[in-house]
């Protein structure tokens, strides 16, 4: 098969991104007798660092990245999306994959397409995630284009599947799913590497941490991450545990809301106690998951909830959302709460403190149930979608 390709997100830091990359490094070597034609912005095209035999790189000029243009108010220029369709056309591929609808454009009429949608979140929580009505118009257009387009609609877990049939409406037997994967780069650290990626993040000797790793949206709750600590800080006599906060502190694309988080952090009186991190290198942040009492992932809703998987494979337990497929994916590698349920967030922080026996032994089952995913296997689901869409 010929195959195009959306790599237009290729240079992303958060979840999409990371999905686009792994399970492309994943797919081109487990189907050598395909060519995969990746198109992709000047900037993708920079980051773009798959090479084999069987890839070739497609540069359309686009006035605007559109990793930057697809942000949750923005809007691209349908002169540019219509260059991404034009290139297409030209190459006429057997069938089209996007690794995210996210940045997704209009394709040639009649071309065979696969589509990754890997929740439904925005349509779970419009007000959250999209700040105005134009940015909701604009998102419901493209995703309605895109799932008339498709004719196989890729997930990232039965959790999401479920959600896009019941929200969006999607036919189940449309939708086919590939679960995510920790990078390579995850695994456990030994006590140095861990002691100095801790220094470096300014906690100091002795103290312990949860983490959390993600972005700042409304719908992620890290503003009940920081009243939970708060709770647990309050009842601590001594050595009271800091919250680590990791990820993008500028140049996110999703909507934000650090403003309100750090209103929260004053108020609380814990600032002394929260360290904004910014960005961490995998390598790096590996250090700091293994290191830590849990990783905090009480969001509204997660359609796969990757950096609790990447904690499980570094051995460290989970405190997760029960609006999710971590509760399954993840069994016994952790507590999981309601997303409305903050004493109960605060109870399983106190109870990772105060039960070492049982922290670790979360922490041991949730590396066991992380080492069960591989990309190699997305890459095999993902591969069966192309192939049954070209039939």
């Amino acid at each position: 098969m010929r195959i195009g390709v959306d790599v237009s997100c290729w240079a992303n830091d958060r979840g999409y991104g990371r999905f686009a990359r792994e399970l492309l490094r994943a797919l081109v070597p487990a189907a050598p007798q395909d060519e995969f034609v990746c198109f992709a912005d000047d900037r993708a095209a920079g980051a773009f660092d798959l090479t084999s035999p069987n890839v070739r790189l497609v540069r359309v000029e686009q006035s605007a990245s559109p990793t930057e243009a697809a942000a949750a108010d923005g809007a691209r220029s349908p002169v540019d999306m219509l260059r991404f369709t034009r290139a297409v056309w030209r190459e006429s591929p057997d069938v089209f994959f996007s690794p995210s609808v996210y940045t997704y454009f209009p394709l040639p009429p009649r071309l065979r397409a696969v589509v990754t949608v890997h929740d439904a979140i925005a349509e779970r929580f419009p007000e959250l995630t999209l700040p105005s009505r134009r940015a909701r118009l604009f998102w419901n257009l493209k995703v309605g284009l895109a799932l008339k387009q498709a004719r196989i609609v890729l997930t990232v877990s039965d959790f999401a599947a479920r959600d896009l049939a019941e929200i969006l409406g999607v036919a189940p037997a449309r939708i086919r799913v590939a679960l995510e994967a920790p990078a390579p780069s995850y695994r456990q650290s030994d006590s140095a590497d861990i002691a100095a990626a801790a220094e470096r993040a300014g906690v100091d000797r002795g103290q312990r941490w949860f983490i959390y790793v993600g972005g700042f949206g409304p719908h992620k709750r890290v503003d009940a991450i920081v009243r939970a600590h708060a709770d647990v800080a309050s009842q601590s006599s001594d050595n009271a545990p800091l919250l680590l906060l990791t990820g993008a502190l500028s140049g996110d694309v999703f909507l934000a809301d650090q403003a309100r988080i750090r209103s929260e952090i004053d108020r609380r009186g814990t600032g002394h106690l929260v360290k904004w991190t910014g960005f961490v290198p995998d390598d790096e942040l590996r250090h700091l998951m293994t290191g830590a009492v849990a990783l905090v992932l009480p969001s509204e809703c997660e359609g796969f909830g990757l950096p609790a998987v990447e904690a499980g494979a570094c051995g460290t337990p989970v405190i997760a959302t029960t609006m999710s497929p971590l509760p399954q994916i993840l069994a016994g590698g952790g507590i999981f709460v309601d997303p409305k349920d903050e004493a109960g967030l605060s109870r399983a922080m106190r109870q990772m403190l105060a039960d070492e026996a049982a922290r670790r032994t979360m922490g041991d089952c949730a590396r066991e149930r992380a080492a069960l995913l591989s990309w190699q296997a997305t890459a095999q689901s993902a591969l069966g979608a192309l192939r049954e869409a070209v039939q």
